[in-house]
């Protein structure tokens, strides 16, 4: 049930975003980008596409059965190109980069779980493409019900390639990172503390010039309509006072490995499963996608400030095998009316979630930069269940 703090708890939160041109998030767009031209003529397809990039190379690599025909070397090249890498001067240029392609269909054992030939108690019905737990989180921290570090830092990020893609810096260059850090009183932020911004540059710009640019046209327009800053936010820009060399030059890259920037920031738990690259049938990204939109409707529902979903799944089995609601303190109804209201309005099922959110259309490039939550476009975000649980309960 609600509880009341009478002197709530102060303490100091961050969360960060990296930009598109990331090594990681180059990564997750060309993962994505193969996914969505499958989907695009095949919407049964079966993808689990991994990129990895290091210096001028992109490898792919990873498990497909489909009836489409993807031309890998076009998708990379045409990600690489729109997110801006087309200057050699930056380490990595689309027309002339190395792809490897290293795809090779699915396991036989595995697709007969997803396609309901597994097990006789489960013939015919789609199974779950494998094991595992996935949570979704929602707080009243922001119109989106996302936590404030996080959708923060991806507005950040999101100003600093329209900056550069509209030529209104011409010295940013593709890779870039962002952090906020803010101070809470209990649930509630009060001000934001420090910003951390990191911008590759080109070689010839002073870093005054960097830092004030930043600090003017980047950070205040982006965080000065929250109301959260102040005279004593610290702002750290380009801390190391040089940032020239970037992208897979810079750093490698990797599919998957920016999980936390992909859902809350750090600010409710994780099960481990990253997204991109992976068709609907995989879990690990349906399940997560289900379990913030449950979250989502709970919040909105008003049976809770903050609420995480937990829901786990097997291997080949047509059915959650755990289903849990985690208000922290906050929820207005006992956690277990929440619980048994979620059954009765949701079908949690691989194929339900399928169903209910339209996961078999080629949707996913978009999700693979600035978060796969808080945004309007997505089906996860809708508010169409409120009343269903209202009335449940």
């Amino acid at each position: 049930m609600s509880s009341v703090l009478t002197n709530p708890k102060s303490y100091l939160f961050t969360s960060e975003s990296v930009g598109e041109g990331h090594p990681d998030k180059l990564c997750d767009q060309i993962s994505d980008g193969i996914l969505d031209e499958c989907l695009r003529q095949d919407s049964e397809s079966h993808v689990a596409a991994e990129t990895f990039a290091c210096q001028a190379l992109i490898l792919v690599g990873g498990e497909v059965t489909t009836e489409a025909y993807v031309d890998v070397q076009q998708v990379a090249r045409d990600v690489a190109k729109r997110i801006g890498y087309t200057n050699p001067a930056y380490g990595l240029d689309y027309n002339s980069m190395a792809v490897l392609n290293m795809i090779h269909s699915q396991a036989a054992d595995i697709n007969q779980g997803v396609v309901g030939k597994g097990l006789s108690e489960f013939k015919g019905q789609q199974g779950a493409g494998d094991q595992g737990m996935m949570f979704g989180f929602a707080c009243k921290e922001t119109p989106e019900l996302m936590p404030a570090p996080i959708m923060y830092s991806h507005k950040l990020m999101e100003k600093s390639s329209e900056l550069r893609k509209s030529g209104t810096i011409k010295w940013f260059r593709p890779d870039s990172k962002g952090q906020v850090t803010i101070q809470y009183e209990g649930h509630k932020p009060v001000r934001i503390d420090t910003v951390v911004i990191s911008q590759q540059h080109d070689p010839d710009i002073s870093y005054e010039e960097i830092r004030e640019t930043i600090i003017r046209d980047l950070i205040k327009p982006v965080l000065e309509p929250t109301g959260l800053l102040d005279s004593e936010t610290k702002y750290f820009v380009n801390p190391t006072g040089r940032f020239c060399i970037g992208g897979p030059v810079g750093d490698s890259g990797l599919t998957g490995r920016k999980i936390i920037v992909d859902t809350y920031g750090g600010m409710g738990r994780h099960g481990g499963g990253a997204f991109s690259g992976k068709d609907p049938s995989k879990v690990d990204r349906s399940g997560a996608y289900m379990a913030r939109y449950i979250a989502k409707n709970v919040v909105a529902a008003g049976f809770a400030e903050r609420c995480e979903i937990q829901l786990a799944y097997a291997i080949g089995v047509p059915f959650p095998v755990s289903i849990m609601a985690e208000t922290f303190g906050t929820a207005s109804v006992p956690e277990e009316k929440i619980v048994e209201a979620i059954k009765k309005v949701f079908d949690c099922t691989p194929a339900g979630i399928i169903k209910t959110l339209d996961l078999k259309r080629p949707i996913y490039s978009a999700t693979a930069t600035y978060g796969h939550f808080g945004r309007s476009e997505f089906s996860w975000e809708k508010l169409d269940k409120v009343s269903d649980l209202q009335k449940s309960i």
